[in-house]
């Protein structure tokens, strides 16, 4: 797969802290996981990998973290002290770190959230520049940049489905940046990932959730606006 590239790439995000990777980064991964998950989680376990697991402490990746879980943009002066306030709003974490996990980028997050009985896994990649790809949702590969507005849809493997989909895209007049499916087996559960140039209408959104042979819908807009 061609690696994105963007503005950040050049110039960097407006971000609080010492590094793009260890901070905006960090901070765009937590705010792209709260989407997927509807809201400030209750709790989180927050597992850093290999280049992360040595230096998320000194770099302040753990405060970025707890910042982007809490909704905190990269330019928010509130990130230094983010720990204070997920005391306040009775946010629980949790920090693992693994330091040699060959598998994975060298600046990978995990993160585990739950808000009451809604449970998500995502994996998280800072590419540098504050520039991030979501790798994995709830174990199924996703790669999406979280720079433009993206559909996540979870639905039976079913015949035709992916044309219908674009046809309801197409009537809201939305361009395609990119899709990906990806699926367990065959006629089992698919993960549809949609990165879009605009938003979806709200009668579409509700369309899709009302089909019976989708099982969930998750709809991210740019999480810069």
């Amino acid at each position: 797969m061609a690696e994105r590239s963007s503005v950040f790439d050049m110039i960097g995000p407006v971000m609080i802290g010492p590094s793009s990777s260890h901070t905006a980064g960090v901070v765009r991964i937590a705010r792209a996981a709260i989407k997927v998950l509807g809201g400030t989680p209750d709790s989180a376990i927050i597992t850093f990998y290999n280049s992360f697991a040595r230096t998320y402490e000194g770099h302040g990746s753990d405060k970025a973290i707890v910042a982007g879980l809490l909704n905190f943009k990269t330019d928010d002066v509130r990130i230094k002290q983010s720990f204070d306030f997920a005391e306040e709003k009775g946010l629980e974490y949790t920090f693992k770190s693994i330091g040699n996990a060959a598998t994975y980028h060298p600046n990978t997050i995990k993160l585990n959230l739950k808000k009451g009985d809604n449970e998500v896994e995502v994996i998280g990649e800072s590419k540098g520049g504050g520039v991030i790809n979501i790798a994995k949702v709830n174990g199924f590969t996703a790669n999406f940049s979280a720079a433009l507005h993206t559909l996540i849809i979870f639905a039976g493997d079913t015949k035709g489905s992916i044309a219908f989909i674009s046809n309801i895209l197409n009537n809201d007049k939305i361009n395609i940046a990119t899709m990906s499916v990806s699926r367990k087996g065959k006629n089992d559960v698919a993960c549809l990932v949609i990165e879009m140039d605009s938003g979806l209408k709200d009668i579409s959104l509700a369309y899709l959730k009302s089909l019976d042979w989708v099982k969930n819908v998750i709809y991210i807009p740019d999480i810069d606006l």
